[in-house]
């Protein structure tokens, strides 16, 4: 049981970020739980299965080029004064010696065929034709599964669908296939001072767990948004058990170390509290426990460390859950227009607009370098700038890295 002392004595020690998310994906264990989906649902999901193809691509040989199949022998010898002379039969016939067939280009190779003369090596005359040039066997021909071949394998388990994942799926004729479900999250509101709509003075619009909720939806989960949660020990205790069937909890508000911040002693209490209080700037009143197996992620109430908190942490721990690879934020070099303070030892993110300049060059611009309640500051931004936990910032006109938390996946 977590003793009292720590509402009193606040953080004195930080666990650096990369320590954190190495504890918290320590904890999170894959699901097994799978479904069978059509390929126009299959999309983002990730394949539970190894597949392979039942059928080659393409299913036939095919013209490779627009001209005429024929018996690659038949042409043995041709050039442009002796051309060899061949008499074309309708499309639905086979090719015997002597015999040519027009085709089109991926059109399958009529029977008895063996090449392709290019149309431009060939002059007709009536129903001849005369080949000025010859061709080898397999010329200008696409072997059936030269894309795929039958039986390859194209996807092993945990690959992330894509649109041309799917189409090739398609292509060789699988319309269904088993995908592991979407890793499922408990997300629970708390606070006393939080109301749903029409705040009275002192009180604050619930939004922290509507953004999280929605980014779980964006990053492949499936979240429950909860109703709020009151500063009560038998309601949060009673929030957090309700929700040990989800792959993973997450609470917002309540984490720090306050008279009112009772949700990591109750984790600590129904389990284990891994780690409270990250070198992480803004955001750093952030927990992480763990309740019969059940990863808890205890984030904080002010929104902007809310939402730093929820793209360092909960984003890989729902990959992770998901069977999805864990993919860095995307990101864009840019150049500061303004210099961008920080903390050594603790990793800062510094919430930042972006705009092209007049050479075509991206130009970052901090919104709003402190301010871990302003919720406008992440809205207006379209990107952060992290300034690692050795360095005292950045000056104008350095060249940063700014991650765009918005884009998928």
């Amino acid at each position: 049981m977590t003793t009292p002392d720590r509402r009193t004595s606040g953080f004195k020690d930080r666990t650096r970020l990369d320590a954190a998310v190495d504890r918290l994906l320590a904890a999170v264990k894959p699901h097994d739980r799978t479904e069978r989906l059509p390929l126009n649902m299959a999309d983002g999901r990730a394949v539970a299965t190894t597949i392979t193809a039942p059928n080659p691509v393409p299913g036939y040989d095919r013209a490779a080029m627009d001209g005429f199949a024929v018996r690659a022998a038949d042409t043995f010898g041709a050039g442009e004064r002796s051309p060899s002379v061949l008499e074309t039969v309708p499309p639905e016939d086979e090719i015997v010696p002597g015999t040519a067939i027009p085709v089109d280009t991926g059109s399958e190779l009529p029977a008895g065929a063996d090449a392709v003369v290019m149309i431009e090596q060939v002059e007709t005359n009536g129903e001849e034709i005369h080949v000025h040039q010859a061709v080898a066997e397999g010329e200008n021909v696409g072997d059936a599964g030269e894309d795929v071949a039958e039986g390859e394998t194209l996807y092993e388990p945990g690959h992330r669908l894509r649109p041309s994942d799917l189409g090739l799926l398609k292509s060789v004729g699988l319309w269904k296939l088993d995908v592991f479900k979407k890793p499922t999250v408990g997300v629970v509101p708390t606070g006393e001072e939080l109301v749903e709509a029409d705040p009275d003075p002192g009180e604050i619009i619930e939004t922290n767990g509507l953004t999280v909720a929605q980014y779980v939806t964006r990053w492949g989960g499936e979240a429950t948004y909860r109703d709020i949660v009151t500063d009560d020990e038998s309601a949060l205790r009673a929030a957090i058990q309700r929700d040990l069937t989800k792959d993973i909890i997450v609470t917002t508000g309540g984490s720090s170390v306050g008279e009112r911040d009772l949700i990591p002693e109750i984790v600590d209490d129904l389990g284990e509290l891994l780690i409270h209080g990250v070198a992480i700037k803004p955001g750093y009143p952030v927990a992480i426990g763990v309740v019969d197996e059940t990863p808890v992620l205890m984030l904080p109430g002010y929104p902007v460390s809310c939402l730093v908190n929820a793209v360092q942490l909960l984003r890989p721990a729902l990959k992770k859950a998901g069977h999805l690879s864990i993919e860095p934020v995307p990101s864009r070099d840019a150049t500061l227009s303004r210099k961008v303070p920080s903390e050594p030892g603790s990793r800062t993110f510094a919430r930042v607009e972006t705009h092209d300049d007049e050479s075509g060059e991206l130009t970052a611009t901090p919104v709003r370098t402190t301010g871990a309640g302003v919720l406008s500051s992440v809205a207006l931004a379209d990107g952060w700038v992290v300034v690692p936990e050795d360095r005292e910032g950045y000056a104008a006109g350095d060249r940063v890295a700014v991650e765009n938390w918005e884009q998928k996946p």
